[in-house]
This record gives C-alpha cells, sequence and structure tokens, in this order.
C-alpha cells in the first residue's frame, strides 16, 4: 500500500497488468476488505500454515479451476514489483509455446523471478501434493520438475521486476518511476 509516484504499489501493479489478462484476483491472508478499494476478489491460500509464495500460486489455480473452468493459464505476479512489463503476458505465453513448455518465468540481470511467471492449472494437484505432502517451498524446487521456459527482460533503463520492499527501495522505485515511459495510465 506504500506509494510511489502518487499510487499505491500494487495500483501499479494492477494497471500494468489489467490490459494484458481477462481478469485479476489477489492472493492475500487476513482481512480481504484491506483491499476492497480495488475491485477484485481477494482469495486466501488453500492449504494450511501460509506456506510462501507457492501456496498463493496454488490458491489462484484452485480458484481458476472452480471458478473459471475454461481457462487454463494463469499468470502470478509479485505485488511489490511496481514496473512489471506490459509485455509480460505475451512473452511469457509465446515463450511457453515456443518451448513446449509446461512453466514460463521471468529473469532479468541474470537472476530468475520465478514468482513472476504462467502456471498450468493443470498442474495445481501436483502442486498440492509438493506443498502439502513434500514440503516443497522453494519455487524453483518445484519448477524444476518441469519443463521450463525462460524469458529475459533487460534491466535498463530500469529492471521491470524491480522489488520495493524497504525504506530504500521505496526511494529508488521514487528515482526509477521518472523513468518508467510504459508505465500505463489508470482508465477513466
Amino acid at each position: 500500500m506504500r506509494q510511489i509516484g502518487g499510487r499505491t504499489i500494487l495500483e501499479r501493479v494492477i494497471v500494468r497488468l489489467k490490459p494484458q489478462c481477462e481478469e485479476l484476483i489477489l492472493n492475500a491472508n487476513g482481512d480481504p476488505a484491506r483491499f476492497a478499494s480495488f475491485g477484485l476478489p481477494v482469495i486466501p491460500d488453500t492449504v494450511q500454515d501460509h506456506p510462501g509464495p507457492l501456496a498463493g500460486i496454488l490458491a489462484a489455480l484452485d480458484w481458476v479451476a472452480a471458478n473459471r473452468p475454461g481457462y487454463s493459464l494463469v499468470l502470478s505476479a509479485a505485488a511489490d514489483c511496481p514496473f512489471l512489463p506490459n509485455d509480460l503476458v505475451t512473452r511469457l505465453t509465446d515463450a511457453l509455446m515456443k518451448e513446449n513448455a509446461q512453466l514460463a518465468v521471468a529473469a532479468s540481470d541474470g537472476q530468475s523471478h520465478p514468482v513472476i511467471g504462467l502456471w498450468s492449472v493443470s498442474l495445481r494437484e501436483e502442486l498440492r501434493h509438493a506443498l502439502v505432502q513434500e514440503g516443497i517451498r522453494k519455487i524453483d524446487r518445484w519448477t524444476a520438475r518441469y519443463k521450463l521456459a525462460t524469458v529475459t527482460w533487460p534491466a535498463q533503463p530500469l529492471d521491470p521486476f524491480f522489488n520495493a520492499n524497504t525504506t530504500a527501495d521505496i526511494a529508488e522505485a521514487e528515482r526509477l518511476a521518472s523513468l518508467d515511459i510504459g508505465q500505463a495510465r489508470p482508465r477513466r
């Protein structure tokens, strides 16, 4: 809910992803009312003890399977990345198809960003088993089981997967926001 350039980080993520996705949902545990102003469904983890990002991905896969049975893929993105690329879904989908992969993830500056990826709804029971029965928490450990497409974006003039977590990150994000010429404006 911190602000960068007069908008919350979450608002910046939503504005970036809305034109790329048919629908958006938020995965969050705790009181969903804190996100009411965004007008999106808020879904909690579907496994106990909030075991990290894989649980959020599973919650999204479960929600899609129950509510949008025609959808086969889910994009996950971190809500602390205010500069996500405008071509995220297109490039991940293209790589998934071209490489005949089961999953696709983003990368920049020599680093994979596995929480930002495309996930097949058909893998949800395998993911549930890995989380609940095997205790797997690291995304990379789970994705290593599958054919994975990795798509790399340039990190200049700014890294589209920059995380704004600390006070110093927020200050840097304020500076970077002026360089972010691709930031979509909210629809009116």
